[in-house]
């Protein structure tokens, strides 16, 4: 065999030199993981008052839901509500954004899946007012309730009963 063609043994140096290199790999590959999945972009985008005990109980019935939810704390919620296209008889306290919809109050994460494997040419969903019972209303009764689909057009309709 030929005596040129052998390559020479690693030396220590050359050693810690290519452990130091992997690692730095390693760890600039566990960087742009994490650099990526924070750019992700969340399911829910919420707007609410930072004062709304109600709303924050919403955004964590979504999350245990599985949604990823964005929480957009503001004293006046009236121009998202606007902008989305919700009827002023069909608001809540809060004004999520979903896909193309707007979810308008305490609509149950169920029927925001089911919105979004769907698909219908709506605006969105809303529960008018705040229910007893709804997710984020839990308490010592349910009130019977209805979700609301608002078509582009304006119409109303009734999407589900709880």
């Amino acid at each position: 065999m030929n005596s040129k063609s052998k390559k020479p043994p690693l030396t220590n140096l050359s050693k810690r030199w290519a452990i130091w290199l992997g690692s730095l790999v390693a760890v600039l590959g566990v960087l742009v993981l994490l650099l990526t999945q924070q750019t992700v972009a969340a399911d829910i985008v919420v707007y609410k008052s930072p004062t709304c005990g109600c709303c924050g109980k919403w955004v964590e019935h979504m999350e245990k839901a599985g949604f990823s939810v964005d929480v957009e704390n503001m004293h006046d919620v009236a121009p998202i509500k606007r902008e989305l296209g919700v009827p002023g008889r069909m608001q809540s306290c809060h004004t999520a954004k979903v896909g193309d919809y707007f979810v308008e109050g305490h609509v149950p994460a169920d029927l925001v899946k089911q919105l979004l494997a769907d698909k219908p040419d709506i605006k969105g969903l809303t529960v008018p007012g705040m229910p007893m019972g709804s997710p984020g209303m839990e308490g010592p009764r349910k009130d019977p309730y209805n979700v609301i689909a608002i078509g582009k057009d304006g119409r109303a309709r009734v999407y589900a009963r709880r």
